[in-house]
């Protein structure tokens, strides 16, 4: 039995980049060995990691002006690290909550500084992203924080915001080279890879030189973004084999037609499963409003729980896995990364049809 992966994280990846890491698994490129065994400081892992950053780079539009390090902890990681590094005392860090994701960021922050909401949707449970006009920033806010799709309640900025001057930092895990966008409006985007291009185990920062330049300095080397752009993403032992596999998945997004491919592959699909949610006569209801829906994760919610839960096993059994809703919120959640293919969405549409037809 086809099995059809709906996972949120860690998440489907790219058949033709599994079959290659197999390939090479017990010899890499003549070498005798797995690269899962050679030392990161070998010419041979040394070009993975070059080709990696280049790859990211190059699939964004991006110049010598920014860095792609490779970094370990994921997201939550992150959550502190952006504040240790550029939130010094005295200094205001604005946050924009759309979804849980944020409130965690937010969360670490203030365990390290001063911070203000500048705008949230909490009040309406998360079913949109604010309009840049409800966004009331403090009066010289140190950096911006966002979180540009949030993967729990399944809402997704259709547009990013452009602050002109202020640092704007994004949390792209869930959504990260999924469309072509401007990624100098942006002084750091954050990524654990996943989700949508590549293994769990490493997290992809993606920094201005600029605003590199403005870490602290008195922040354990360990902890300093500083180190590890000295260092190449090398100053301690990378996490090899999800760097490599993330490289093959670039290289993969490159061979579709980068970003503007990958941006039509990934809308037919949601307008797929949207379209099957709008046209079931309310027995499916979407979370998040109309201009606010993710590409990425569709959230939803049938006529009662023991129906989404007879929903989840059923479609498990024909095995279309992965489909509840995070533990916090329940519901339903199809997660249609970057690597899923159309037929697997397709899959789920017809079973949701029947389904609905059945128990409606």
């Amino acid at each position: 039995m086809a099995v059809h992966n709906f996972n949120a994280g860690p998440a489907v990846l790219p058949r033709a980049v599994l079959e290659q890491a197999q390939a090479e698994l017990l010899d890499y490129k003549g070498r005798g060995m797995s690269i899962l065994e050679m030392s990161h400081r070998s010419k041979e892992y040394e070009a993975v990691n070059n080709s990696a950053e280049a790859r990211f780079k190059a699939l964004l539009g991006l110049d010598s002006d920014y860095r792609v390090l490779f970094m370990q902890g994921g997201a939550s990681a992150q959550f502190a690290l952006i504040a240790l590094n550029f939130l010094p005392p005295g200094a205001v860090a604005d946050y924009v909550l759309t979804g849980s994701w944020g409130e965690k960021a937010l969360e670490e922050a203030k365990r390290i500084g001063e911070t203000h909401v500048a705008a949230t949707t909490a009040e309406g449970g998360f079913t949109a992203v604010p309009a840049l006009t409800d966004l009331r920033l403090s009066d010289h806010p140190v950096y911006v924080h966002i979180t540009s799709n949030e993967t729990i309640q399944g809402v997704q900025w259709a547009s990013l915001p452009d602050l002109g001057t202020v640092p704007l930092i994004a949390d792209m895990s869930s959504d990260i080279l999924s469309r072509p966008f401007d990624a100098t409006k942006f002084a750091l985007i954050y990524a654990g890879a996943q989700k949508n291009i590549g293994p769990a185990g490493v997290t992809a920062v993606i920094m201005r030189q600029s605003f590199l330049e403005r870490a602290q300095a008195d922040e354990p080397a360990i902890f300093n973004y500083k180190t590890y752009a000295k260092n190449n993403s090398l100053y301690n032992t990378p996490p090899v084999y999800a760097v490599y596999l993330l490289d093959l998945v670039l290289g993969w997004i490159e061979g579709l037609g980068g970003l503007p491919a990958i941006a039509q592959r990934n809308t037919r699909k949601a307008a797929l499963i949207y379209g099957a949610i709008d046209g079931s006569g309310g027995f499916y209801r979407g979370h998040a409003e109309v201009g606010s829906r993710s590409q990425m994760n569709v959230t939803f919610r049938l006529p009662s729980e023991a129906l989404e839960k007879q929903f989840v096993s059923e479609a498990q059994a024909q095995g279309l896995v992965g489909l509840a809703g995070h533990r916090s919120v329940g519901g339903i959640r199809a997660s249609i990364y970057n690597a899923l293919e159309e037929e697997s969405v397709a899959t789920l549409v017809a079973f949701s049809a029947e389904f609905a037809r059945k128990n409606g």
